[in-house]
């Protein structure tokens, strides 16, 4: 997968306010703790998360979502009228129907001529809106194109916390399950792409890989999506420990391809940023590639596991802390459940 004419025009993030340490989530189920004898200090120290943020109690992804996308279309300095697409892909939506894409053209006055959709695949969903906006540029069906993302994860922290509360028989094998829930985080992120042509950064996205393992679907699983009238609240559990040697491996796999699609190299290669889970992880997934940690941007310890923000996120972060300069190579590392794997070369 090669691209020759798609550029990003900007990438902005927006962070909540309110702040939720690990200590304080773990003074809530220390009743769990307990009874397992177990240390507080656990979560932090075994998944690298010091602290997330949430959103106020019963924002919806498109309020988010919407306030990124009108950052990043002012960043662009495009007229919001050539925009031809408007792709949504957080796993958090407004509704199962209509698409909360909708939401967010209608609340960016985006023209109706766009064409307007959701994209969901767990923390992957931003990477593969990146994907469908660029192959559109592309083939010259559109000049431009948004992506956008929001994360509201407060639920399912809420009830992953009644569970272990809930559980009159706790075990540490359980827990484990639910740890990676634990690190879970609210922002939102969005993306302008441009055809070249409209582009005043030259920041191309080049292209890159992807590769899936399926027969892992059962790794990482929420609850059954029964509609938004079930009055059964989304949960999750997570074969952690499976789920990262398997996606290490599927992201070697994708990487060397990426590598041979683009033609670069582990030493061309400037910059990093890859979907923030744990510090586990991130240190397994640099081995695997045999890259140099130092060269990824790192937002985990303060924002936890922000689901498909993550990796927008962080680059979004990056460059306006000017971590990300002109000229850098960067590789944009997604995996998510599933298992799925995309990479994506950037040129800044």
């Amino acid at each position: 997968m090669k691209f020759q004419s798609v550029c990003i025009e900007a990438f902005r993030h927006v962070t909540p306010d309110r702040v939720v340490s690990s200590a304080e989530i773990e003074e809530r189920i220390a009743p769990v703790y307990e009874k397992l004898s177990l240390v507080p200090g656990r979560l932090e120290l075994m998944t690298g998360v010091k602290e997330r943020r949430f959103w106020d109690p019963g924002t919806p992804p498109s309020q988010v979502s919407h306030l990124a996308g009108a950052r990043a279309i002012e960043a662009a300095g495009i007229d919001p009228r050539l925009i031809g697409c408007v792709v949504h892909t957080s796993v958090c939506r407004d509704f199962l129907e209509p698409s909360t894409a909708s939401v967010v053209h209608h609340k960016l006055g985006l023209p109706s001529s766009a064409l307007v959709f959701d994209v969901t695949n767990a923390c992957l969903g931003f990477l593969n809106g990146l994907v469908v906006v660029a192959n559109m540029i592309e083939l010259g069906q559109i000049k431009a194109g948004l992506v956008v993302s929001g994360e509201c994860a407060e639920t399912l922290m809420e009830t992953t916390i009644r569970q272990l509360l809930g559980d009159s028989e706790p075990s540490r094998k359980r827990l484990k399950a639910f740890f990676p829930t634990l690190t879970i985080g609210s922002a939102s992120a969005a993306a302008v792409l441009t055809h070249e042509s409209l582009s005043k950064t030259g920041h191309h996205l080049r292209g890159g890989a992807f590769y899936n393992a399926s027969e892992h679907y059962k790794l990482c699983q929420g609850s059954q999506d029964t509609g938004v009238a079930a009055d059964k609240p989304m949960s999750m559990e997570t074969d952690g420990e499976t789920l990262m040697k398997e996606g290490c491996k599927l992201g070697r796999r994708t990487w060397e391809a990426t590598k041979a699609i683009l033609g670069w190299s582990n030493e061309s290669l400037d910059r990093t940023f890859c979907h923030q889970v744990g510090k586990s992880h991130r240190r397994l997934l640099f081995e695997s590639l045999d890259l140099n940690v130092d060269r990824d941007y790192e937002t985990l310890p303060y924002m936890g596991n922000t689901g498909s923000v993550s990796l927008p996120f962080t680059l979004s972060k990056a460059a306006s802390e000017g971590e990300l300069l002109a000229g850098d190579k960067a590789a944009l590392f997604g995996i998510g459940s599933g298992l799925n794997c995309l990479f994506l070369g950037v040129e800044w």
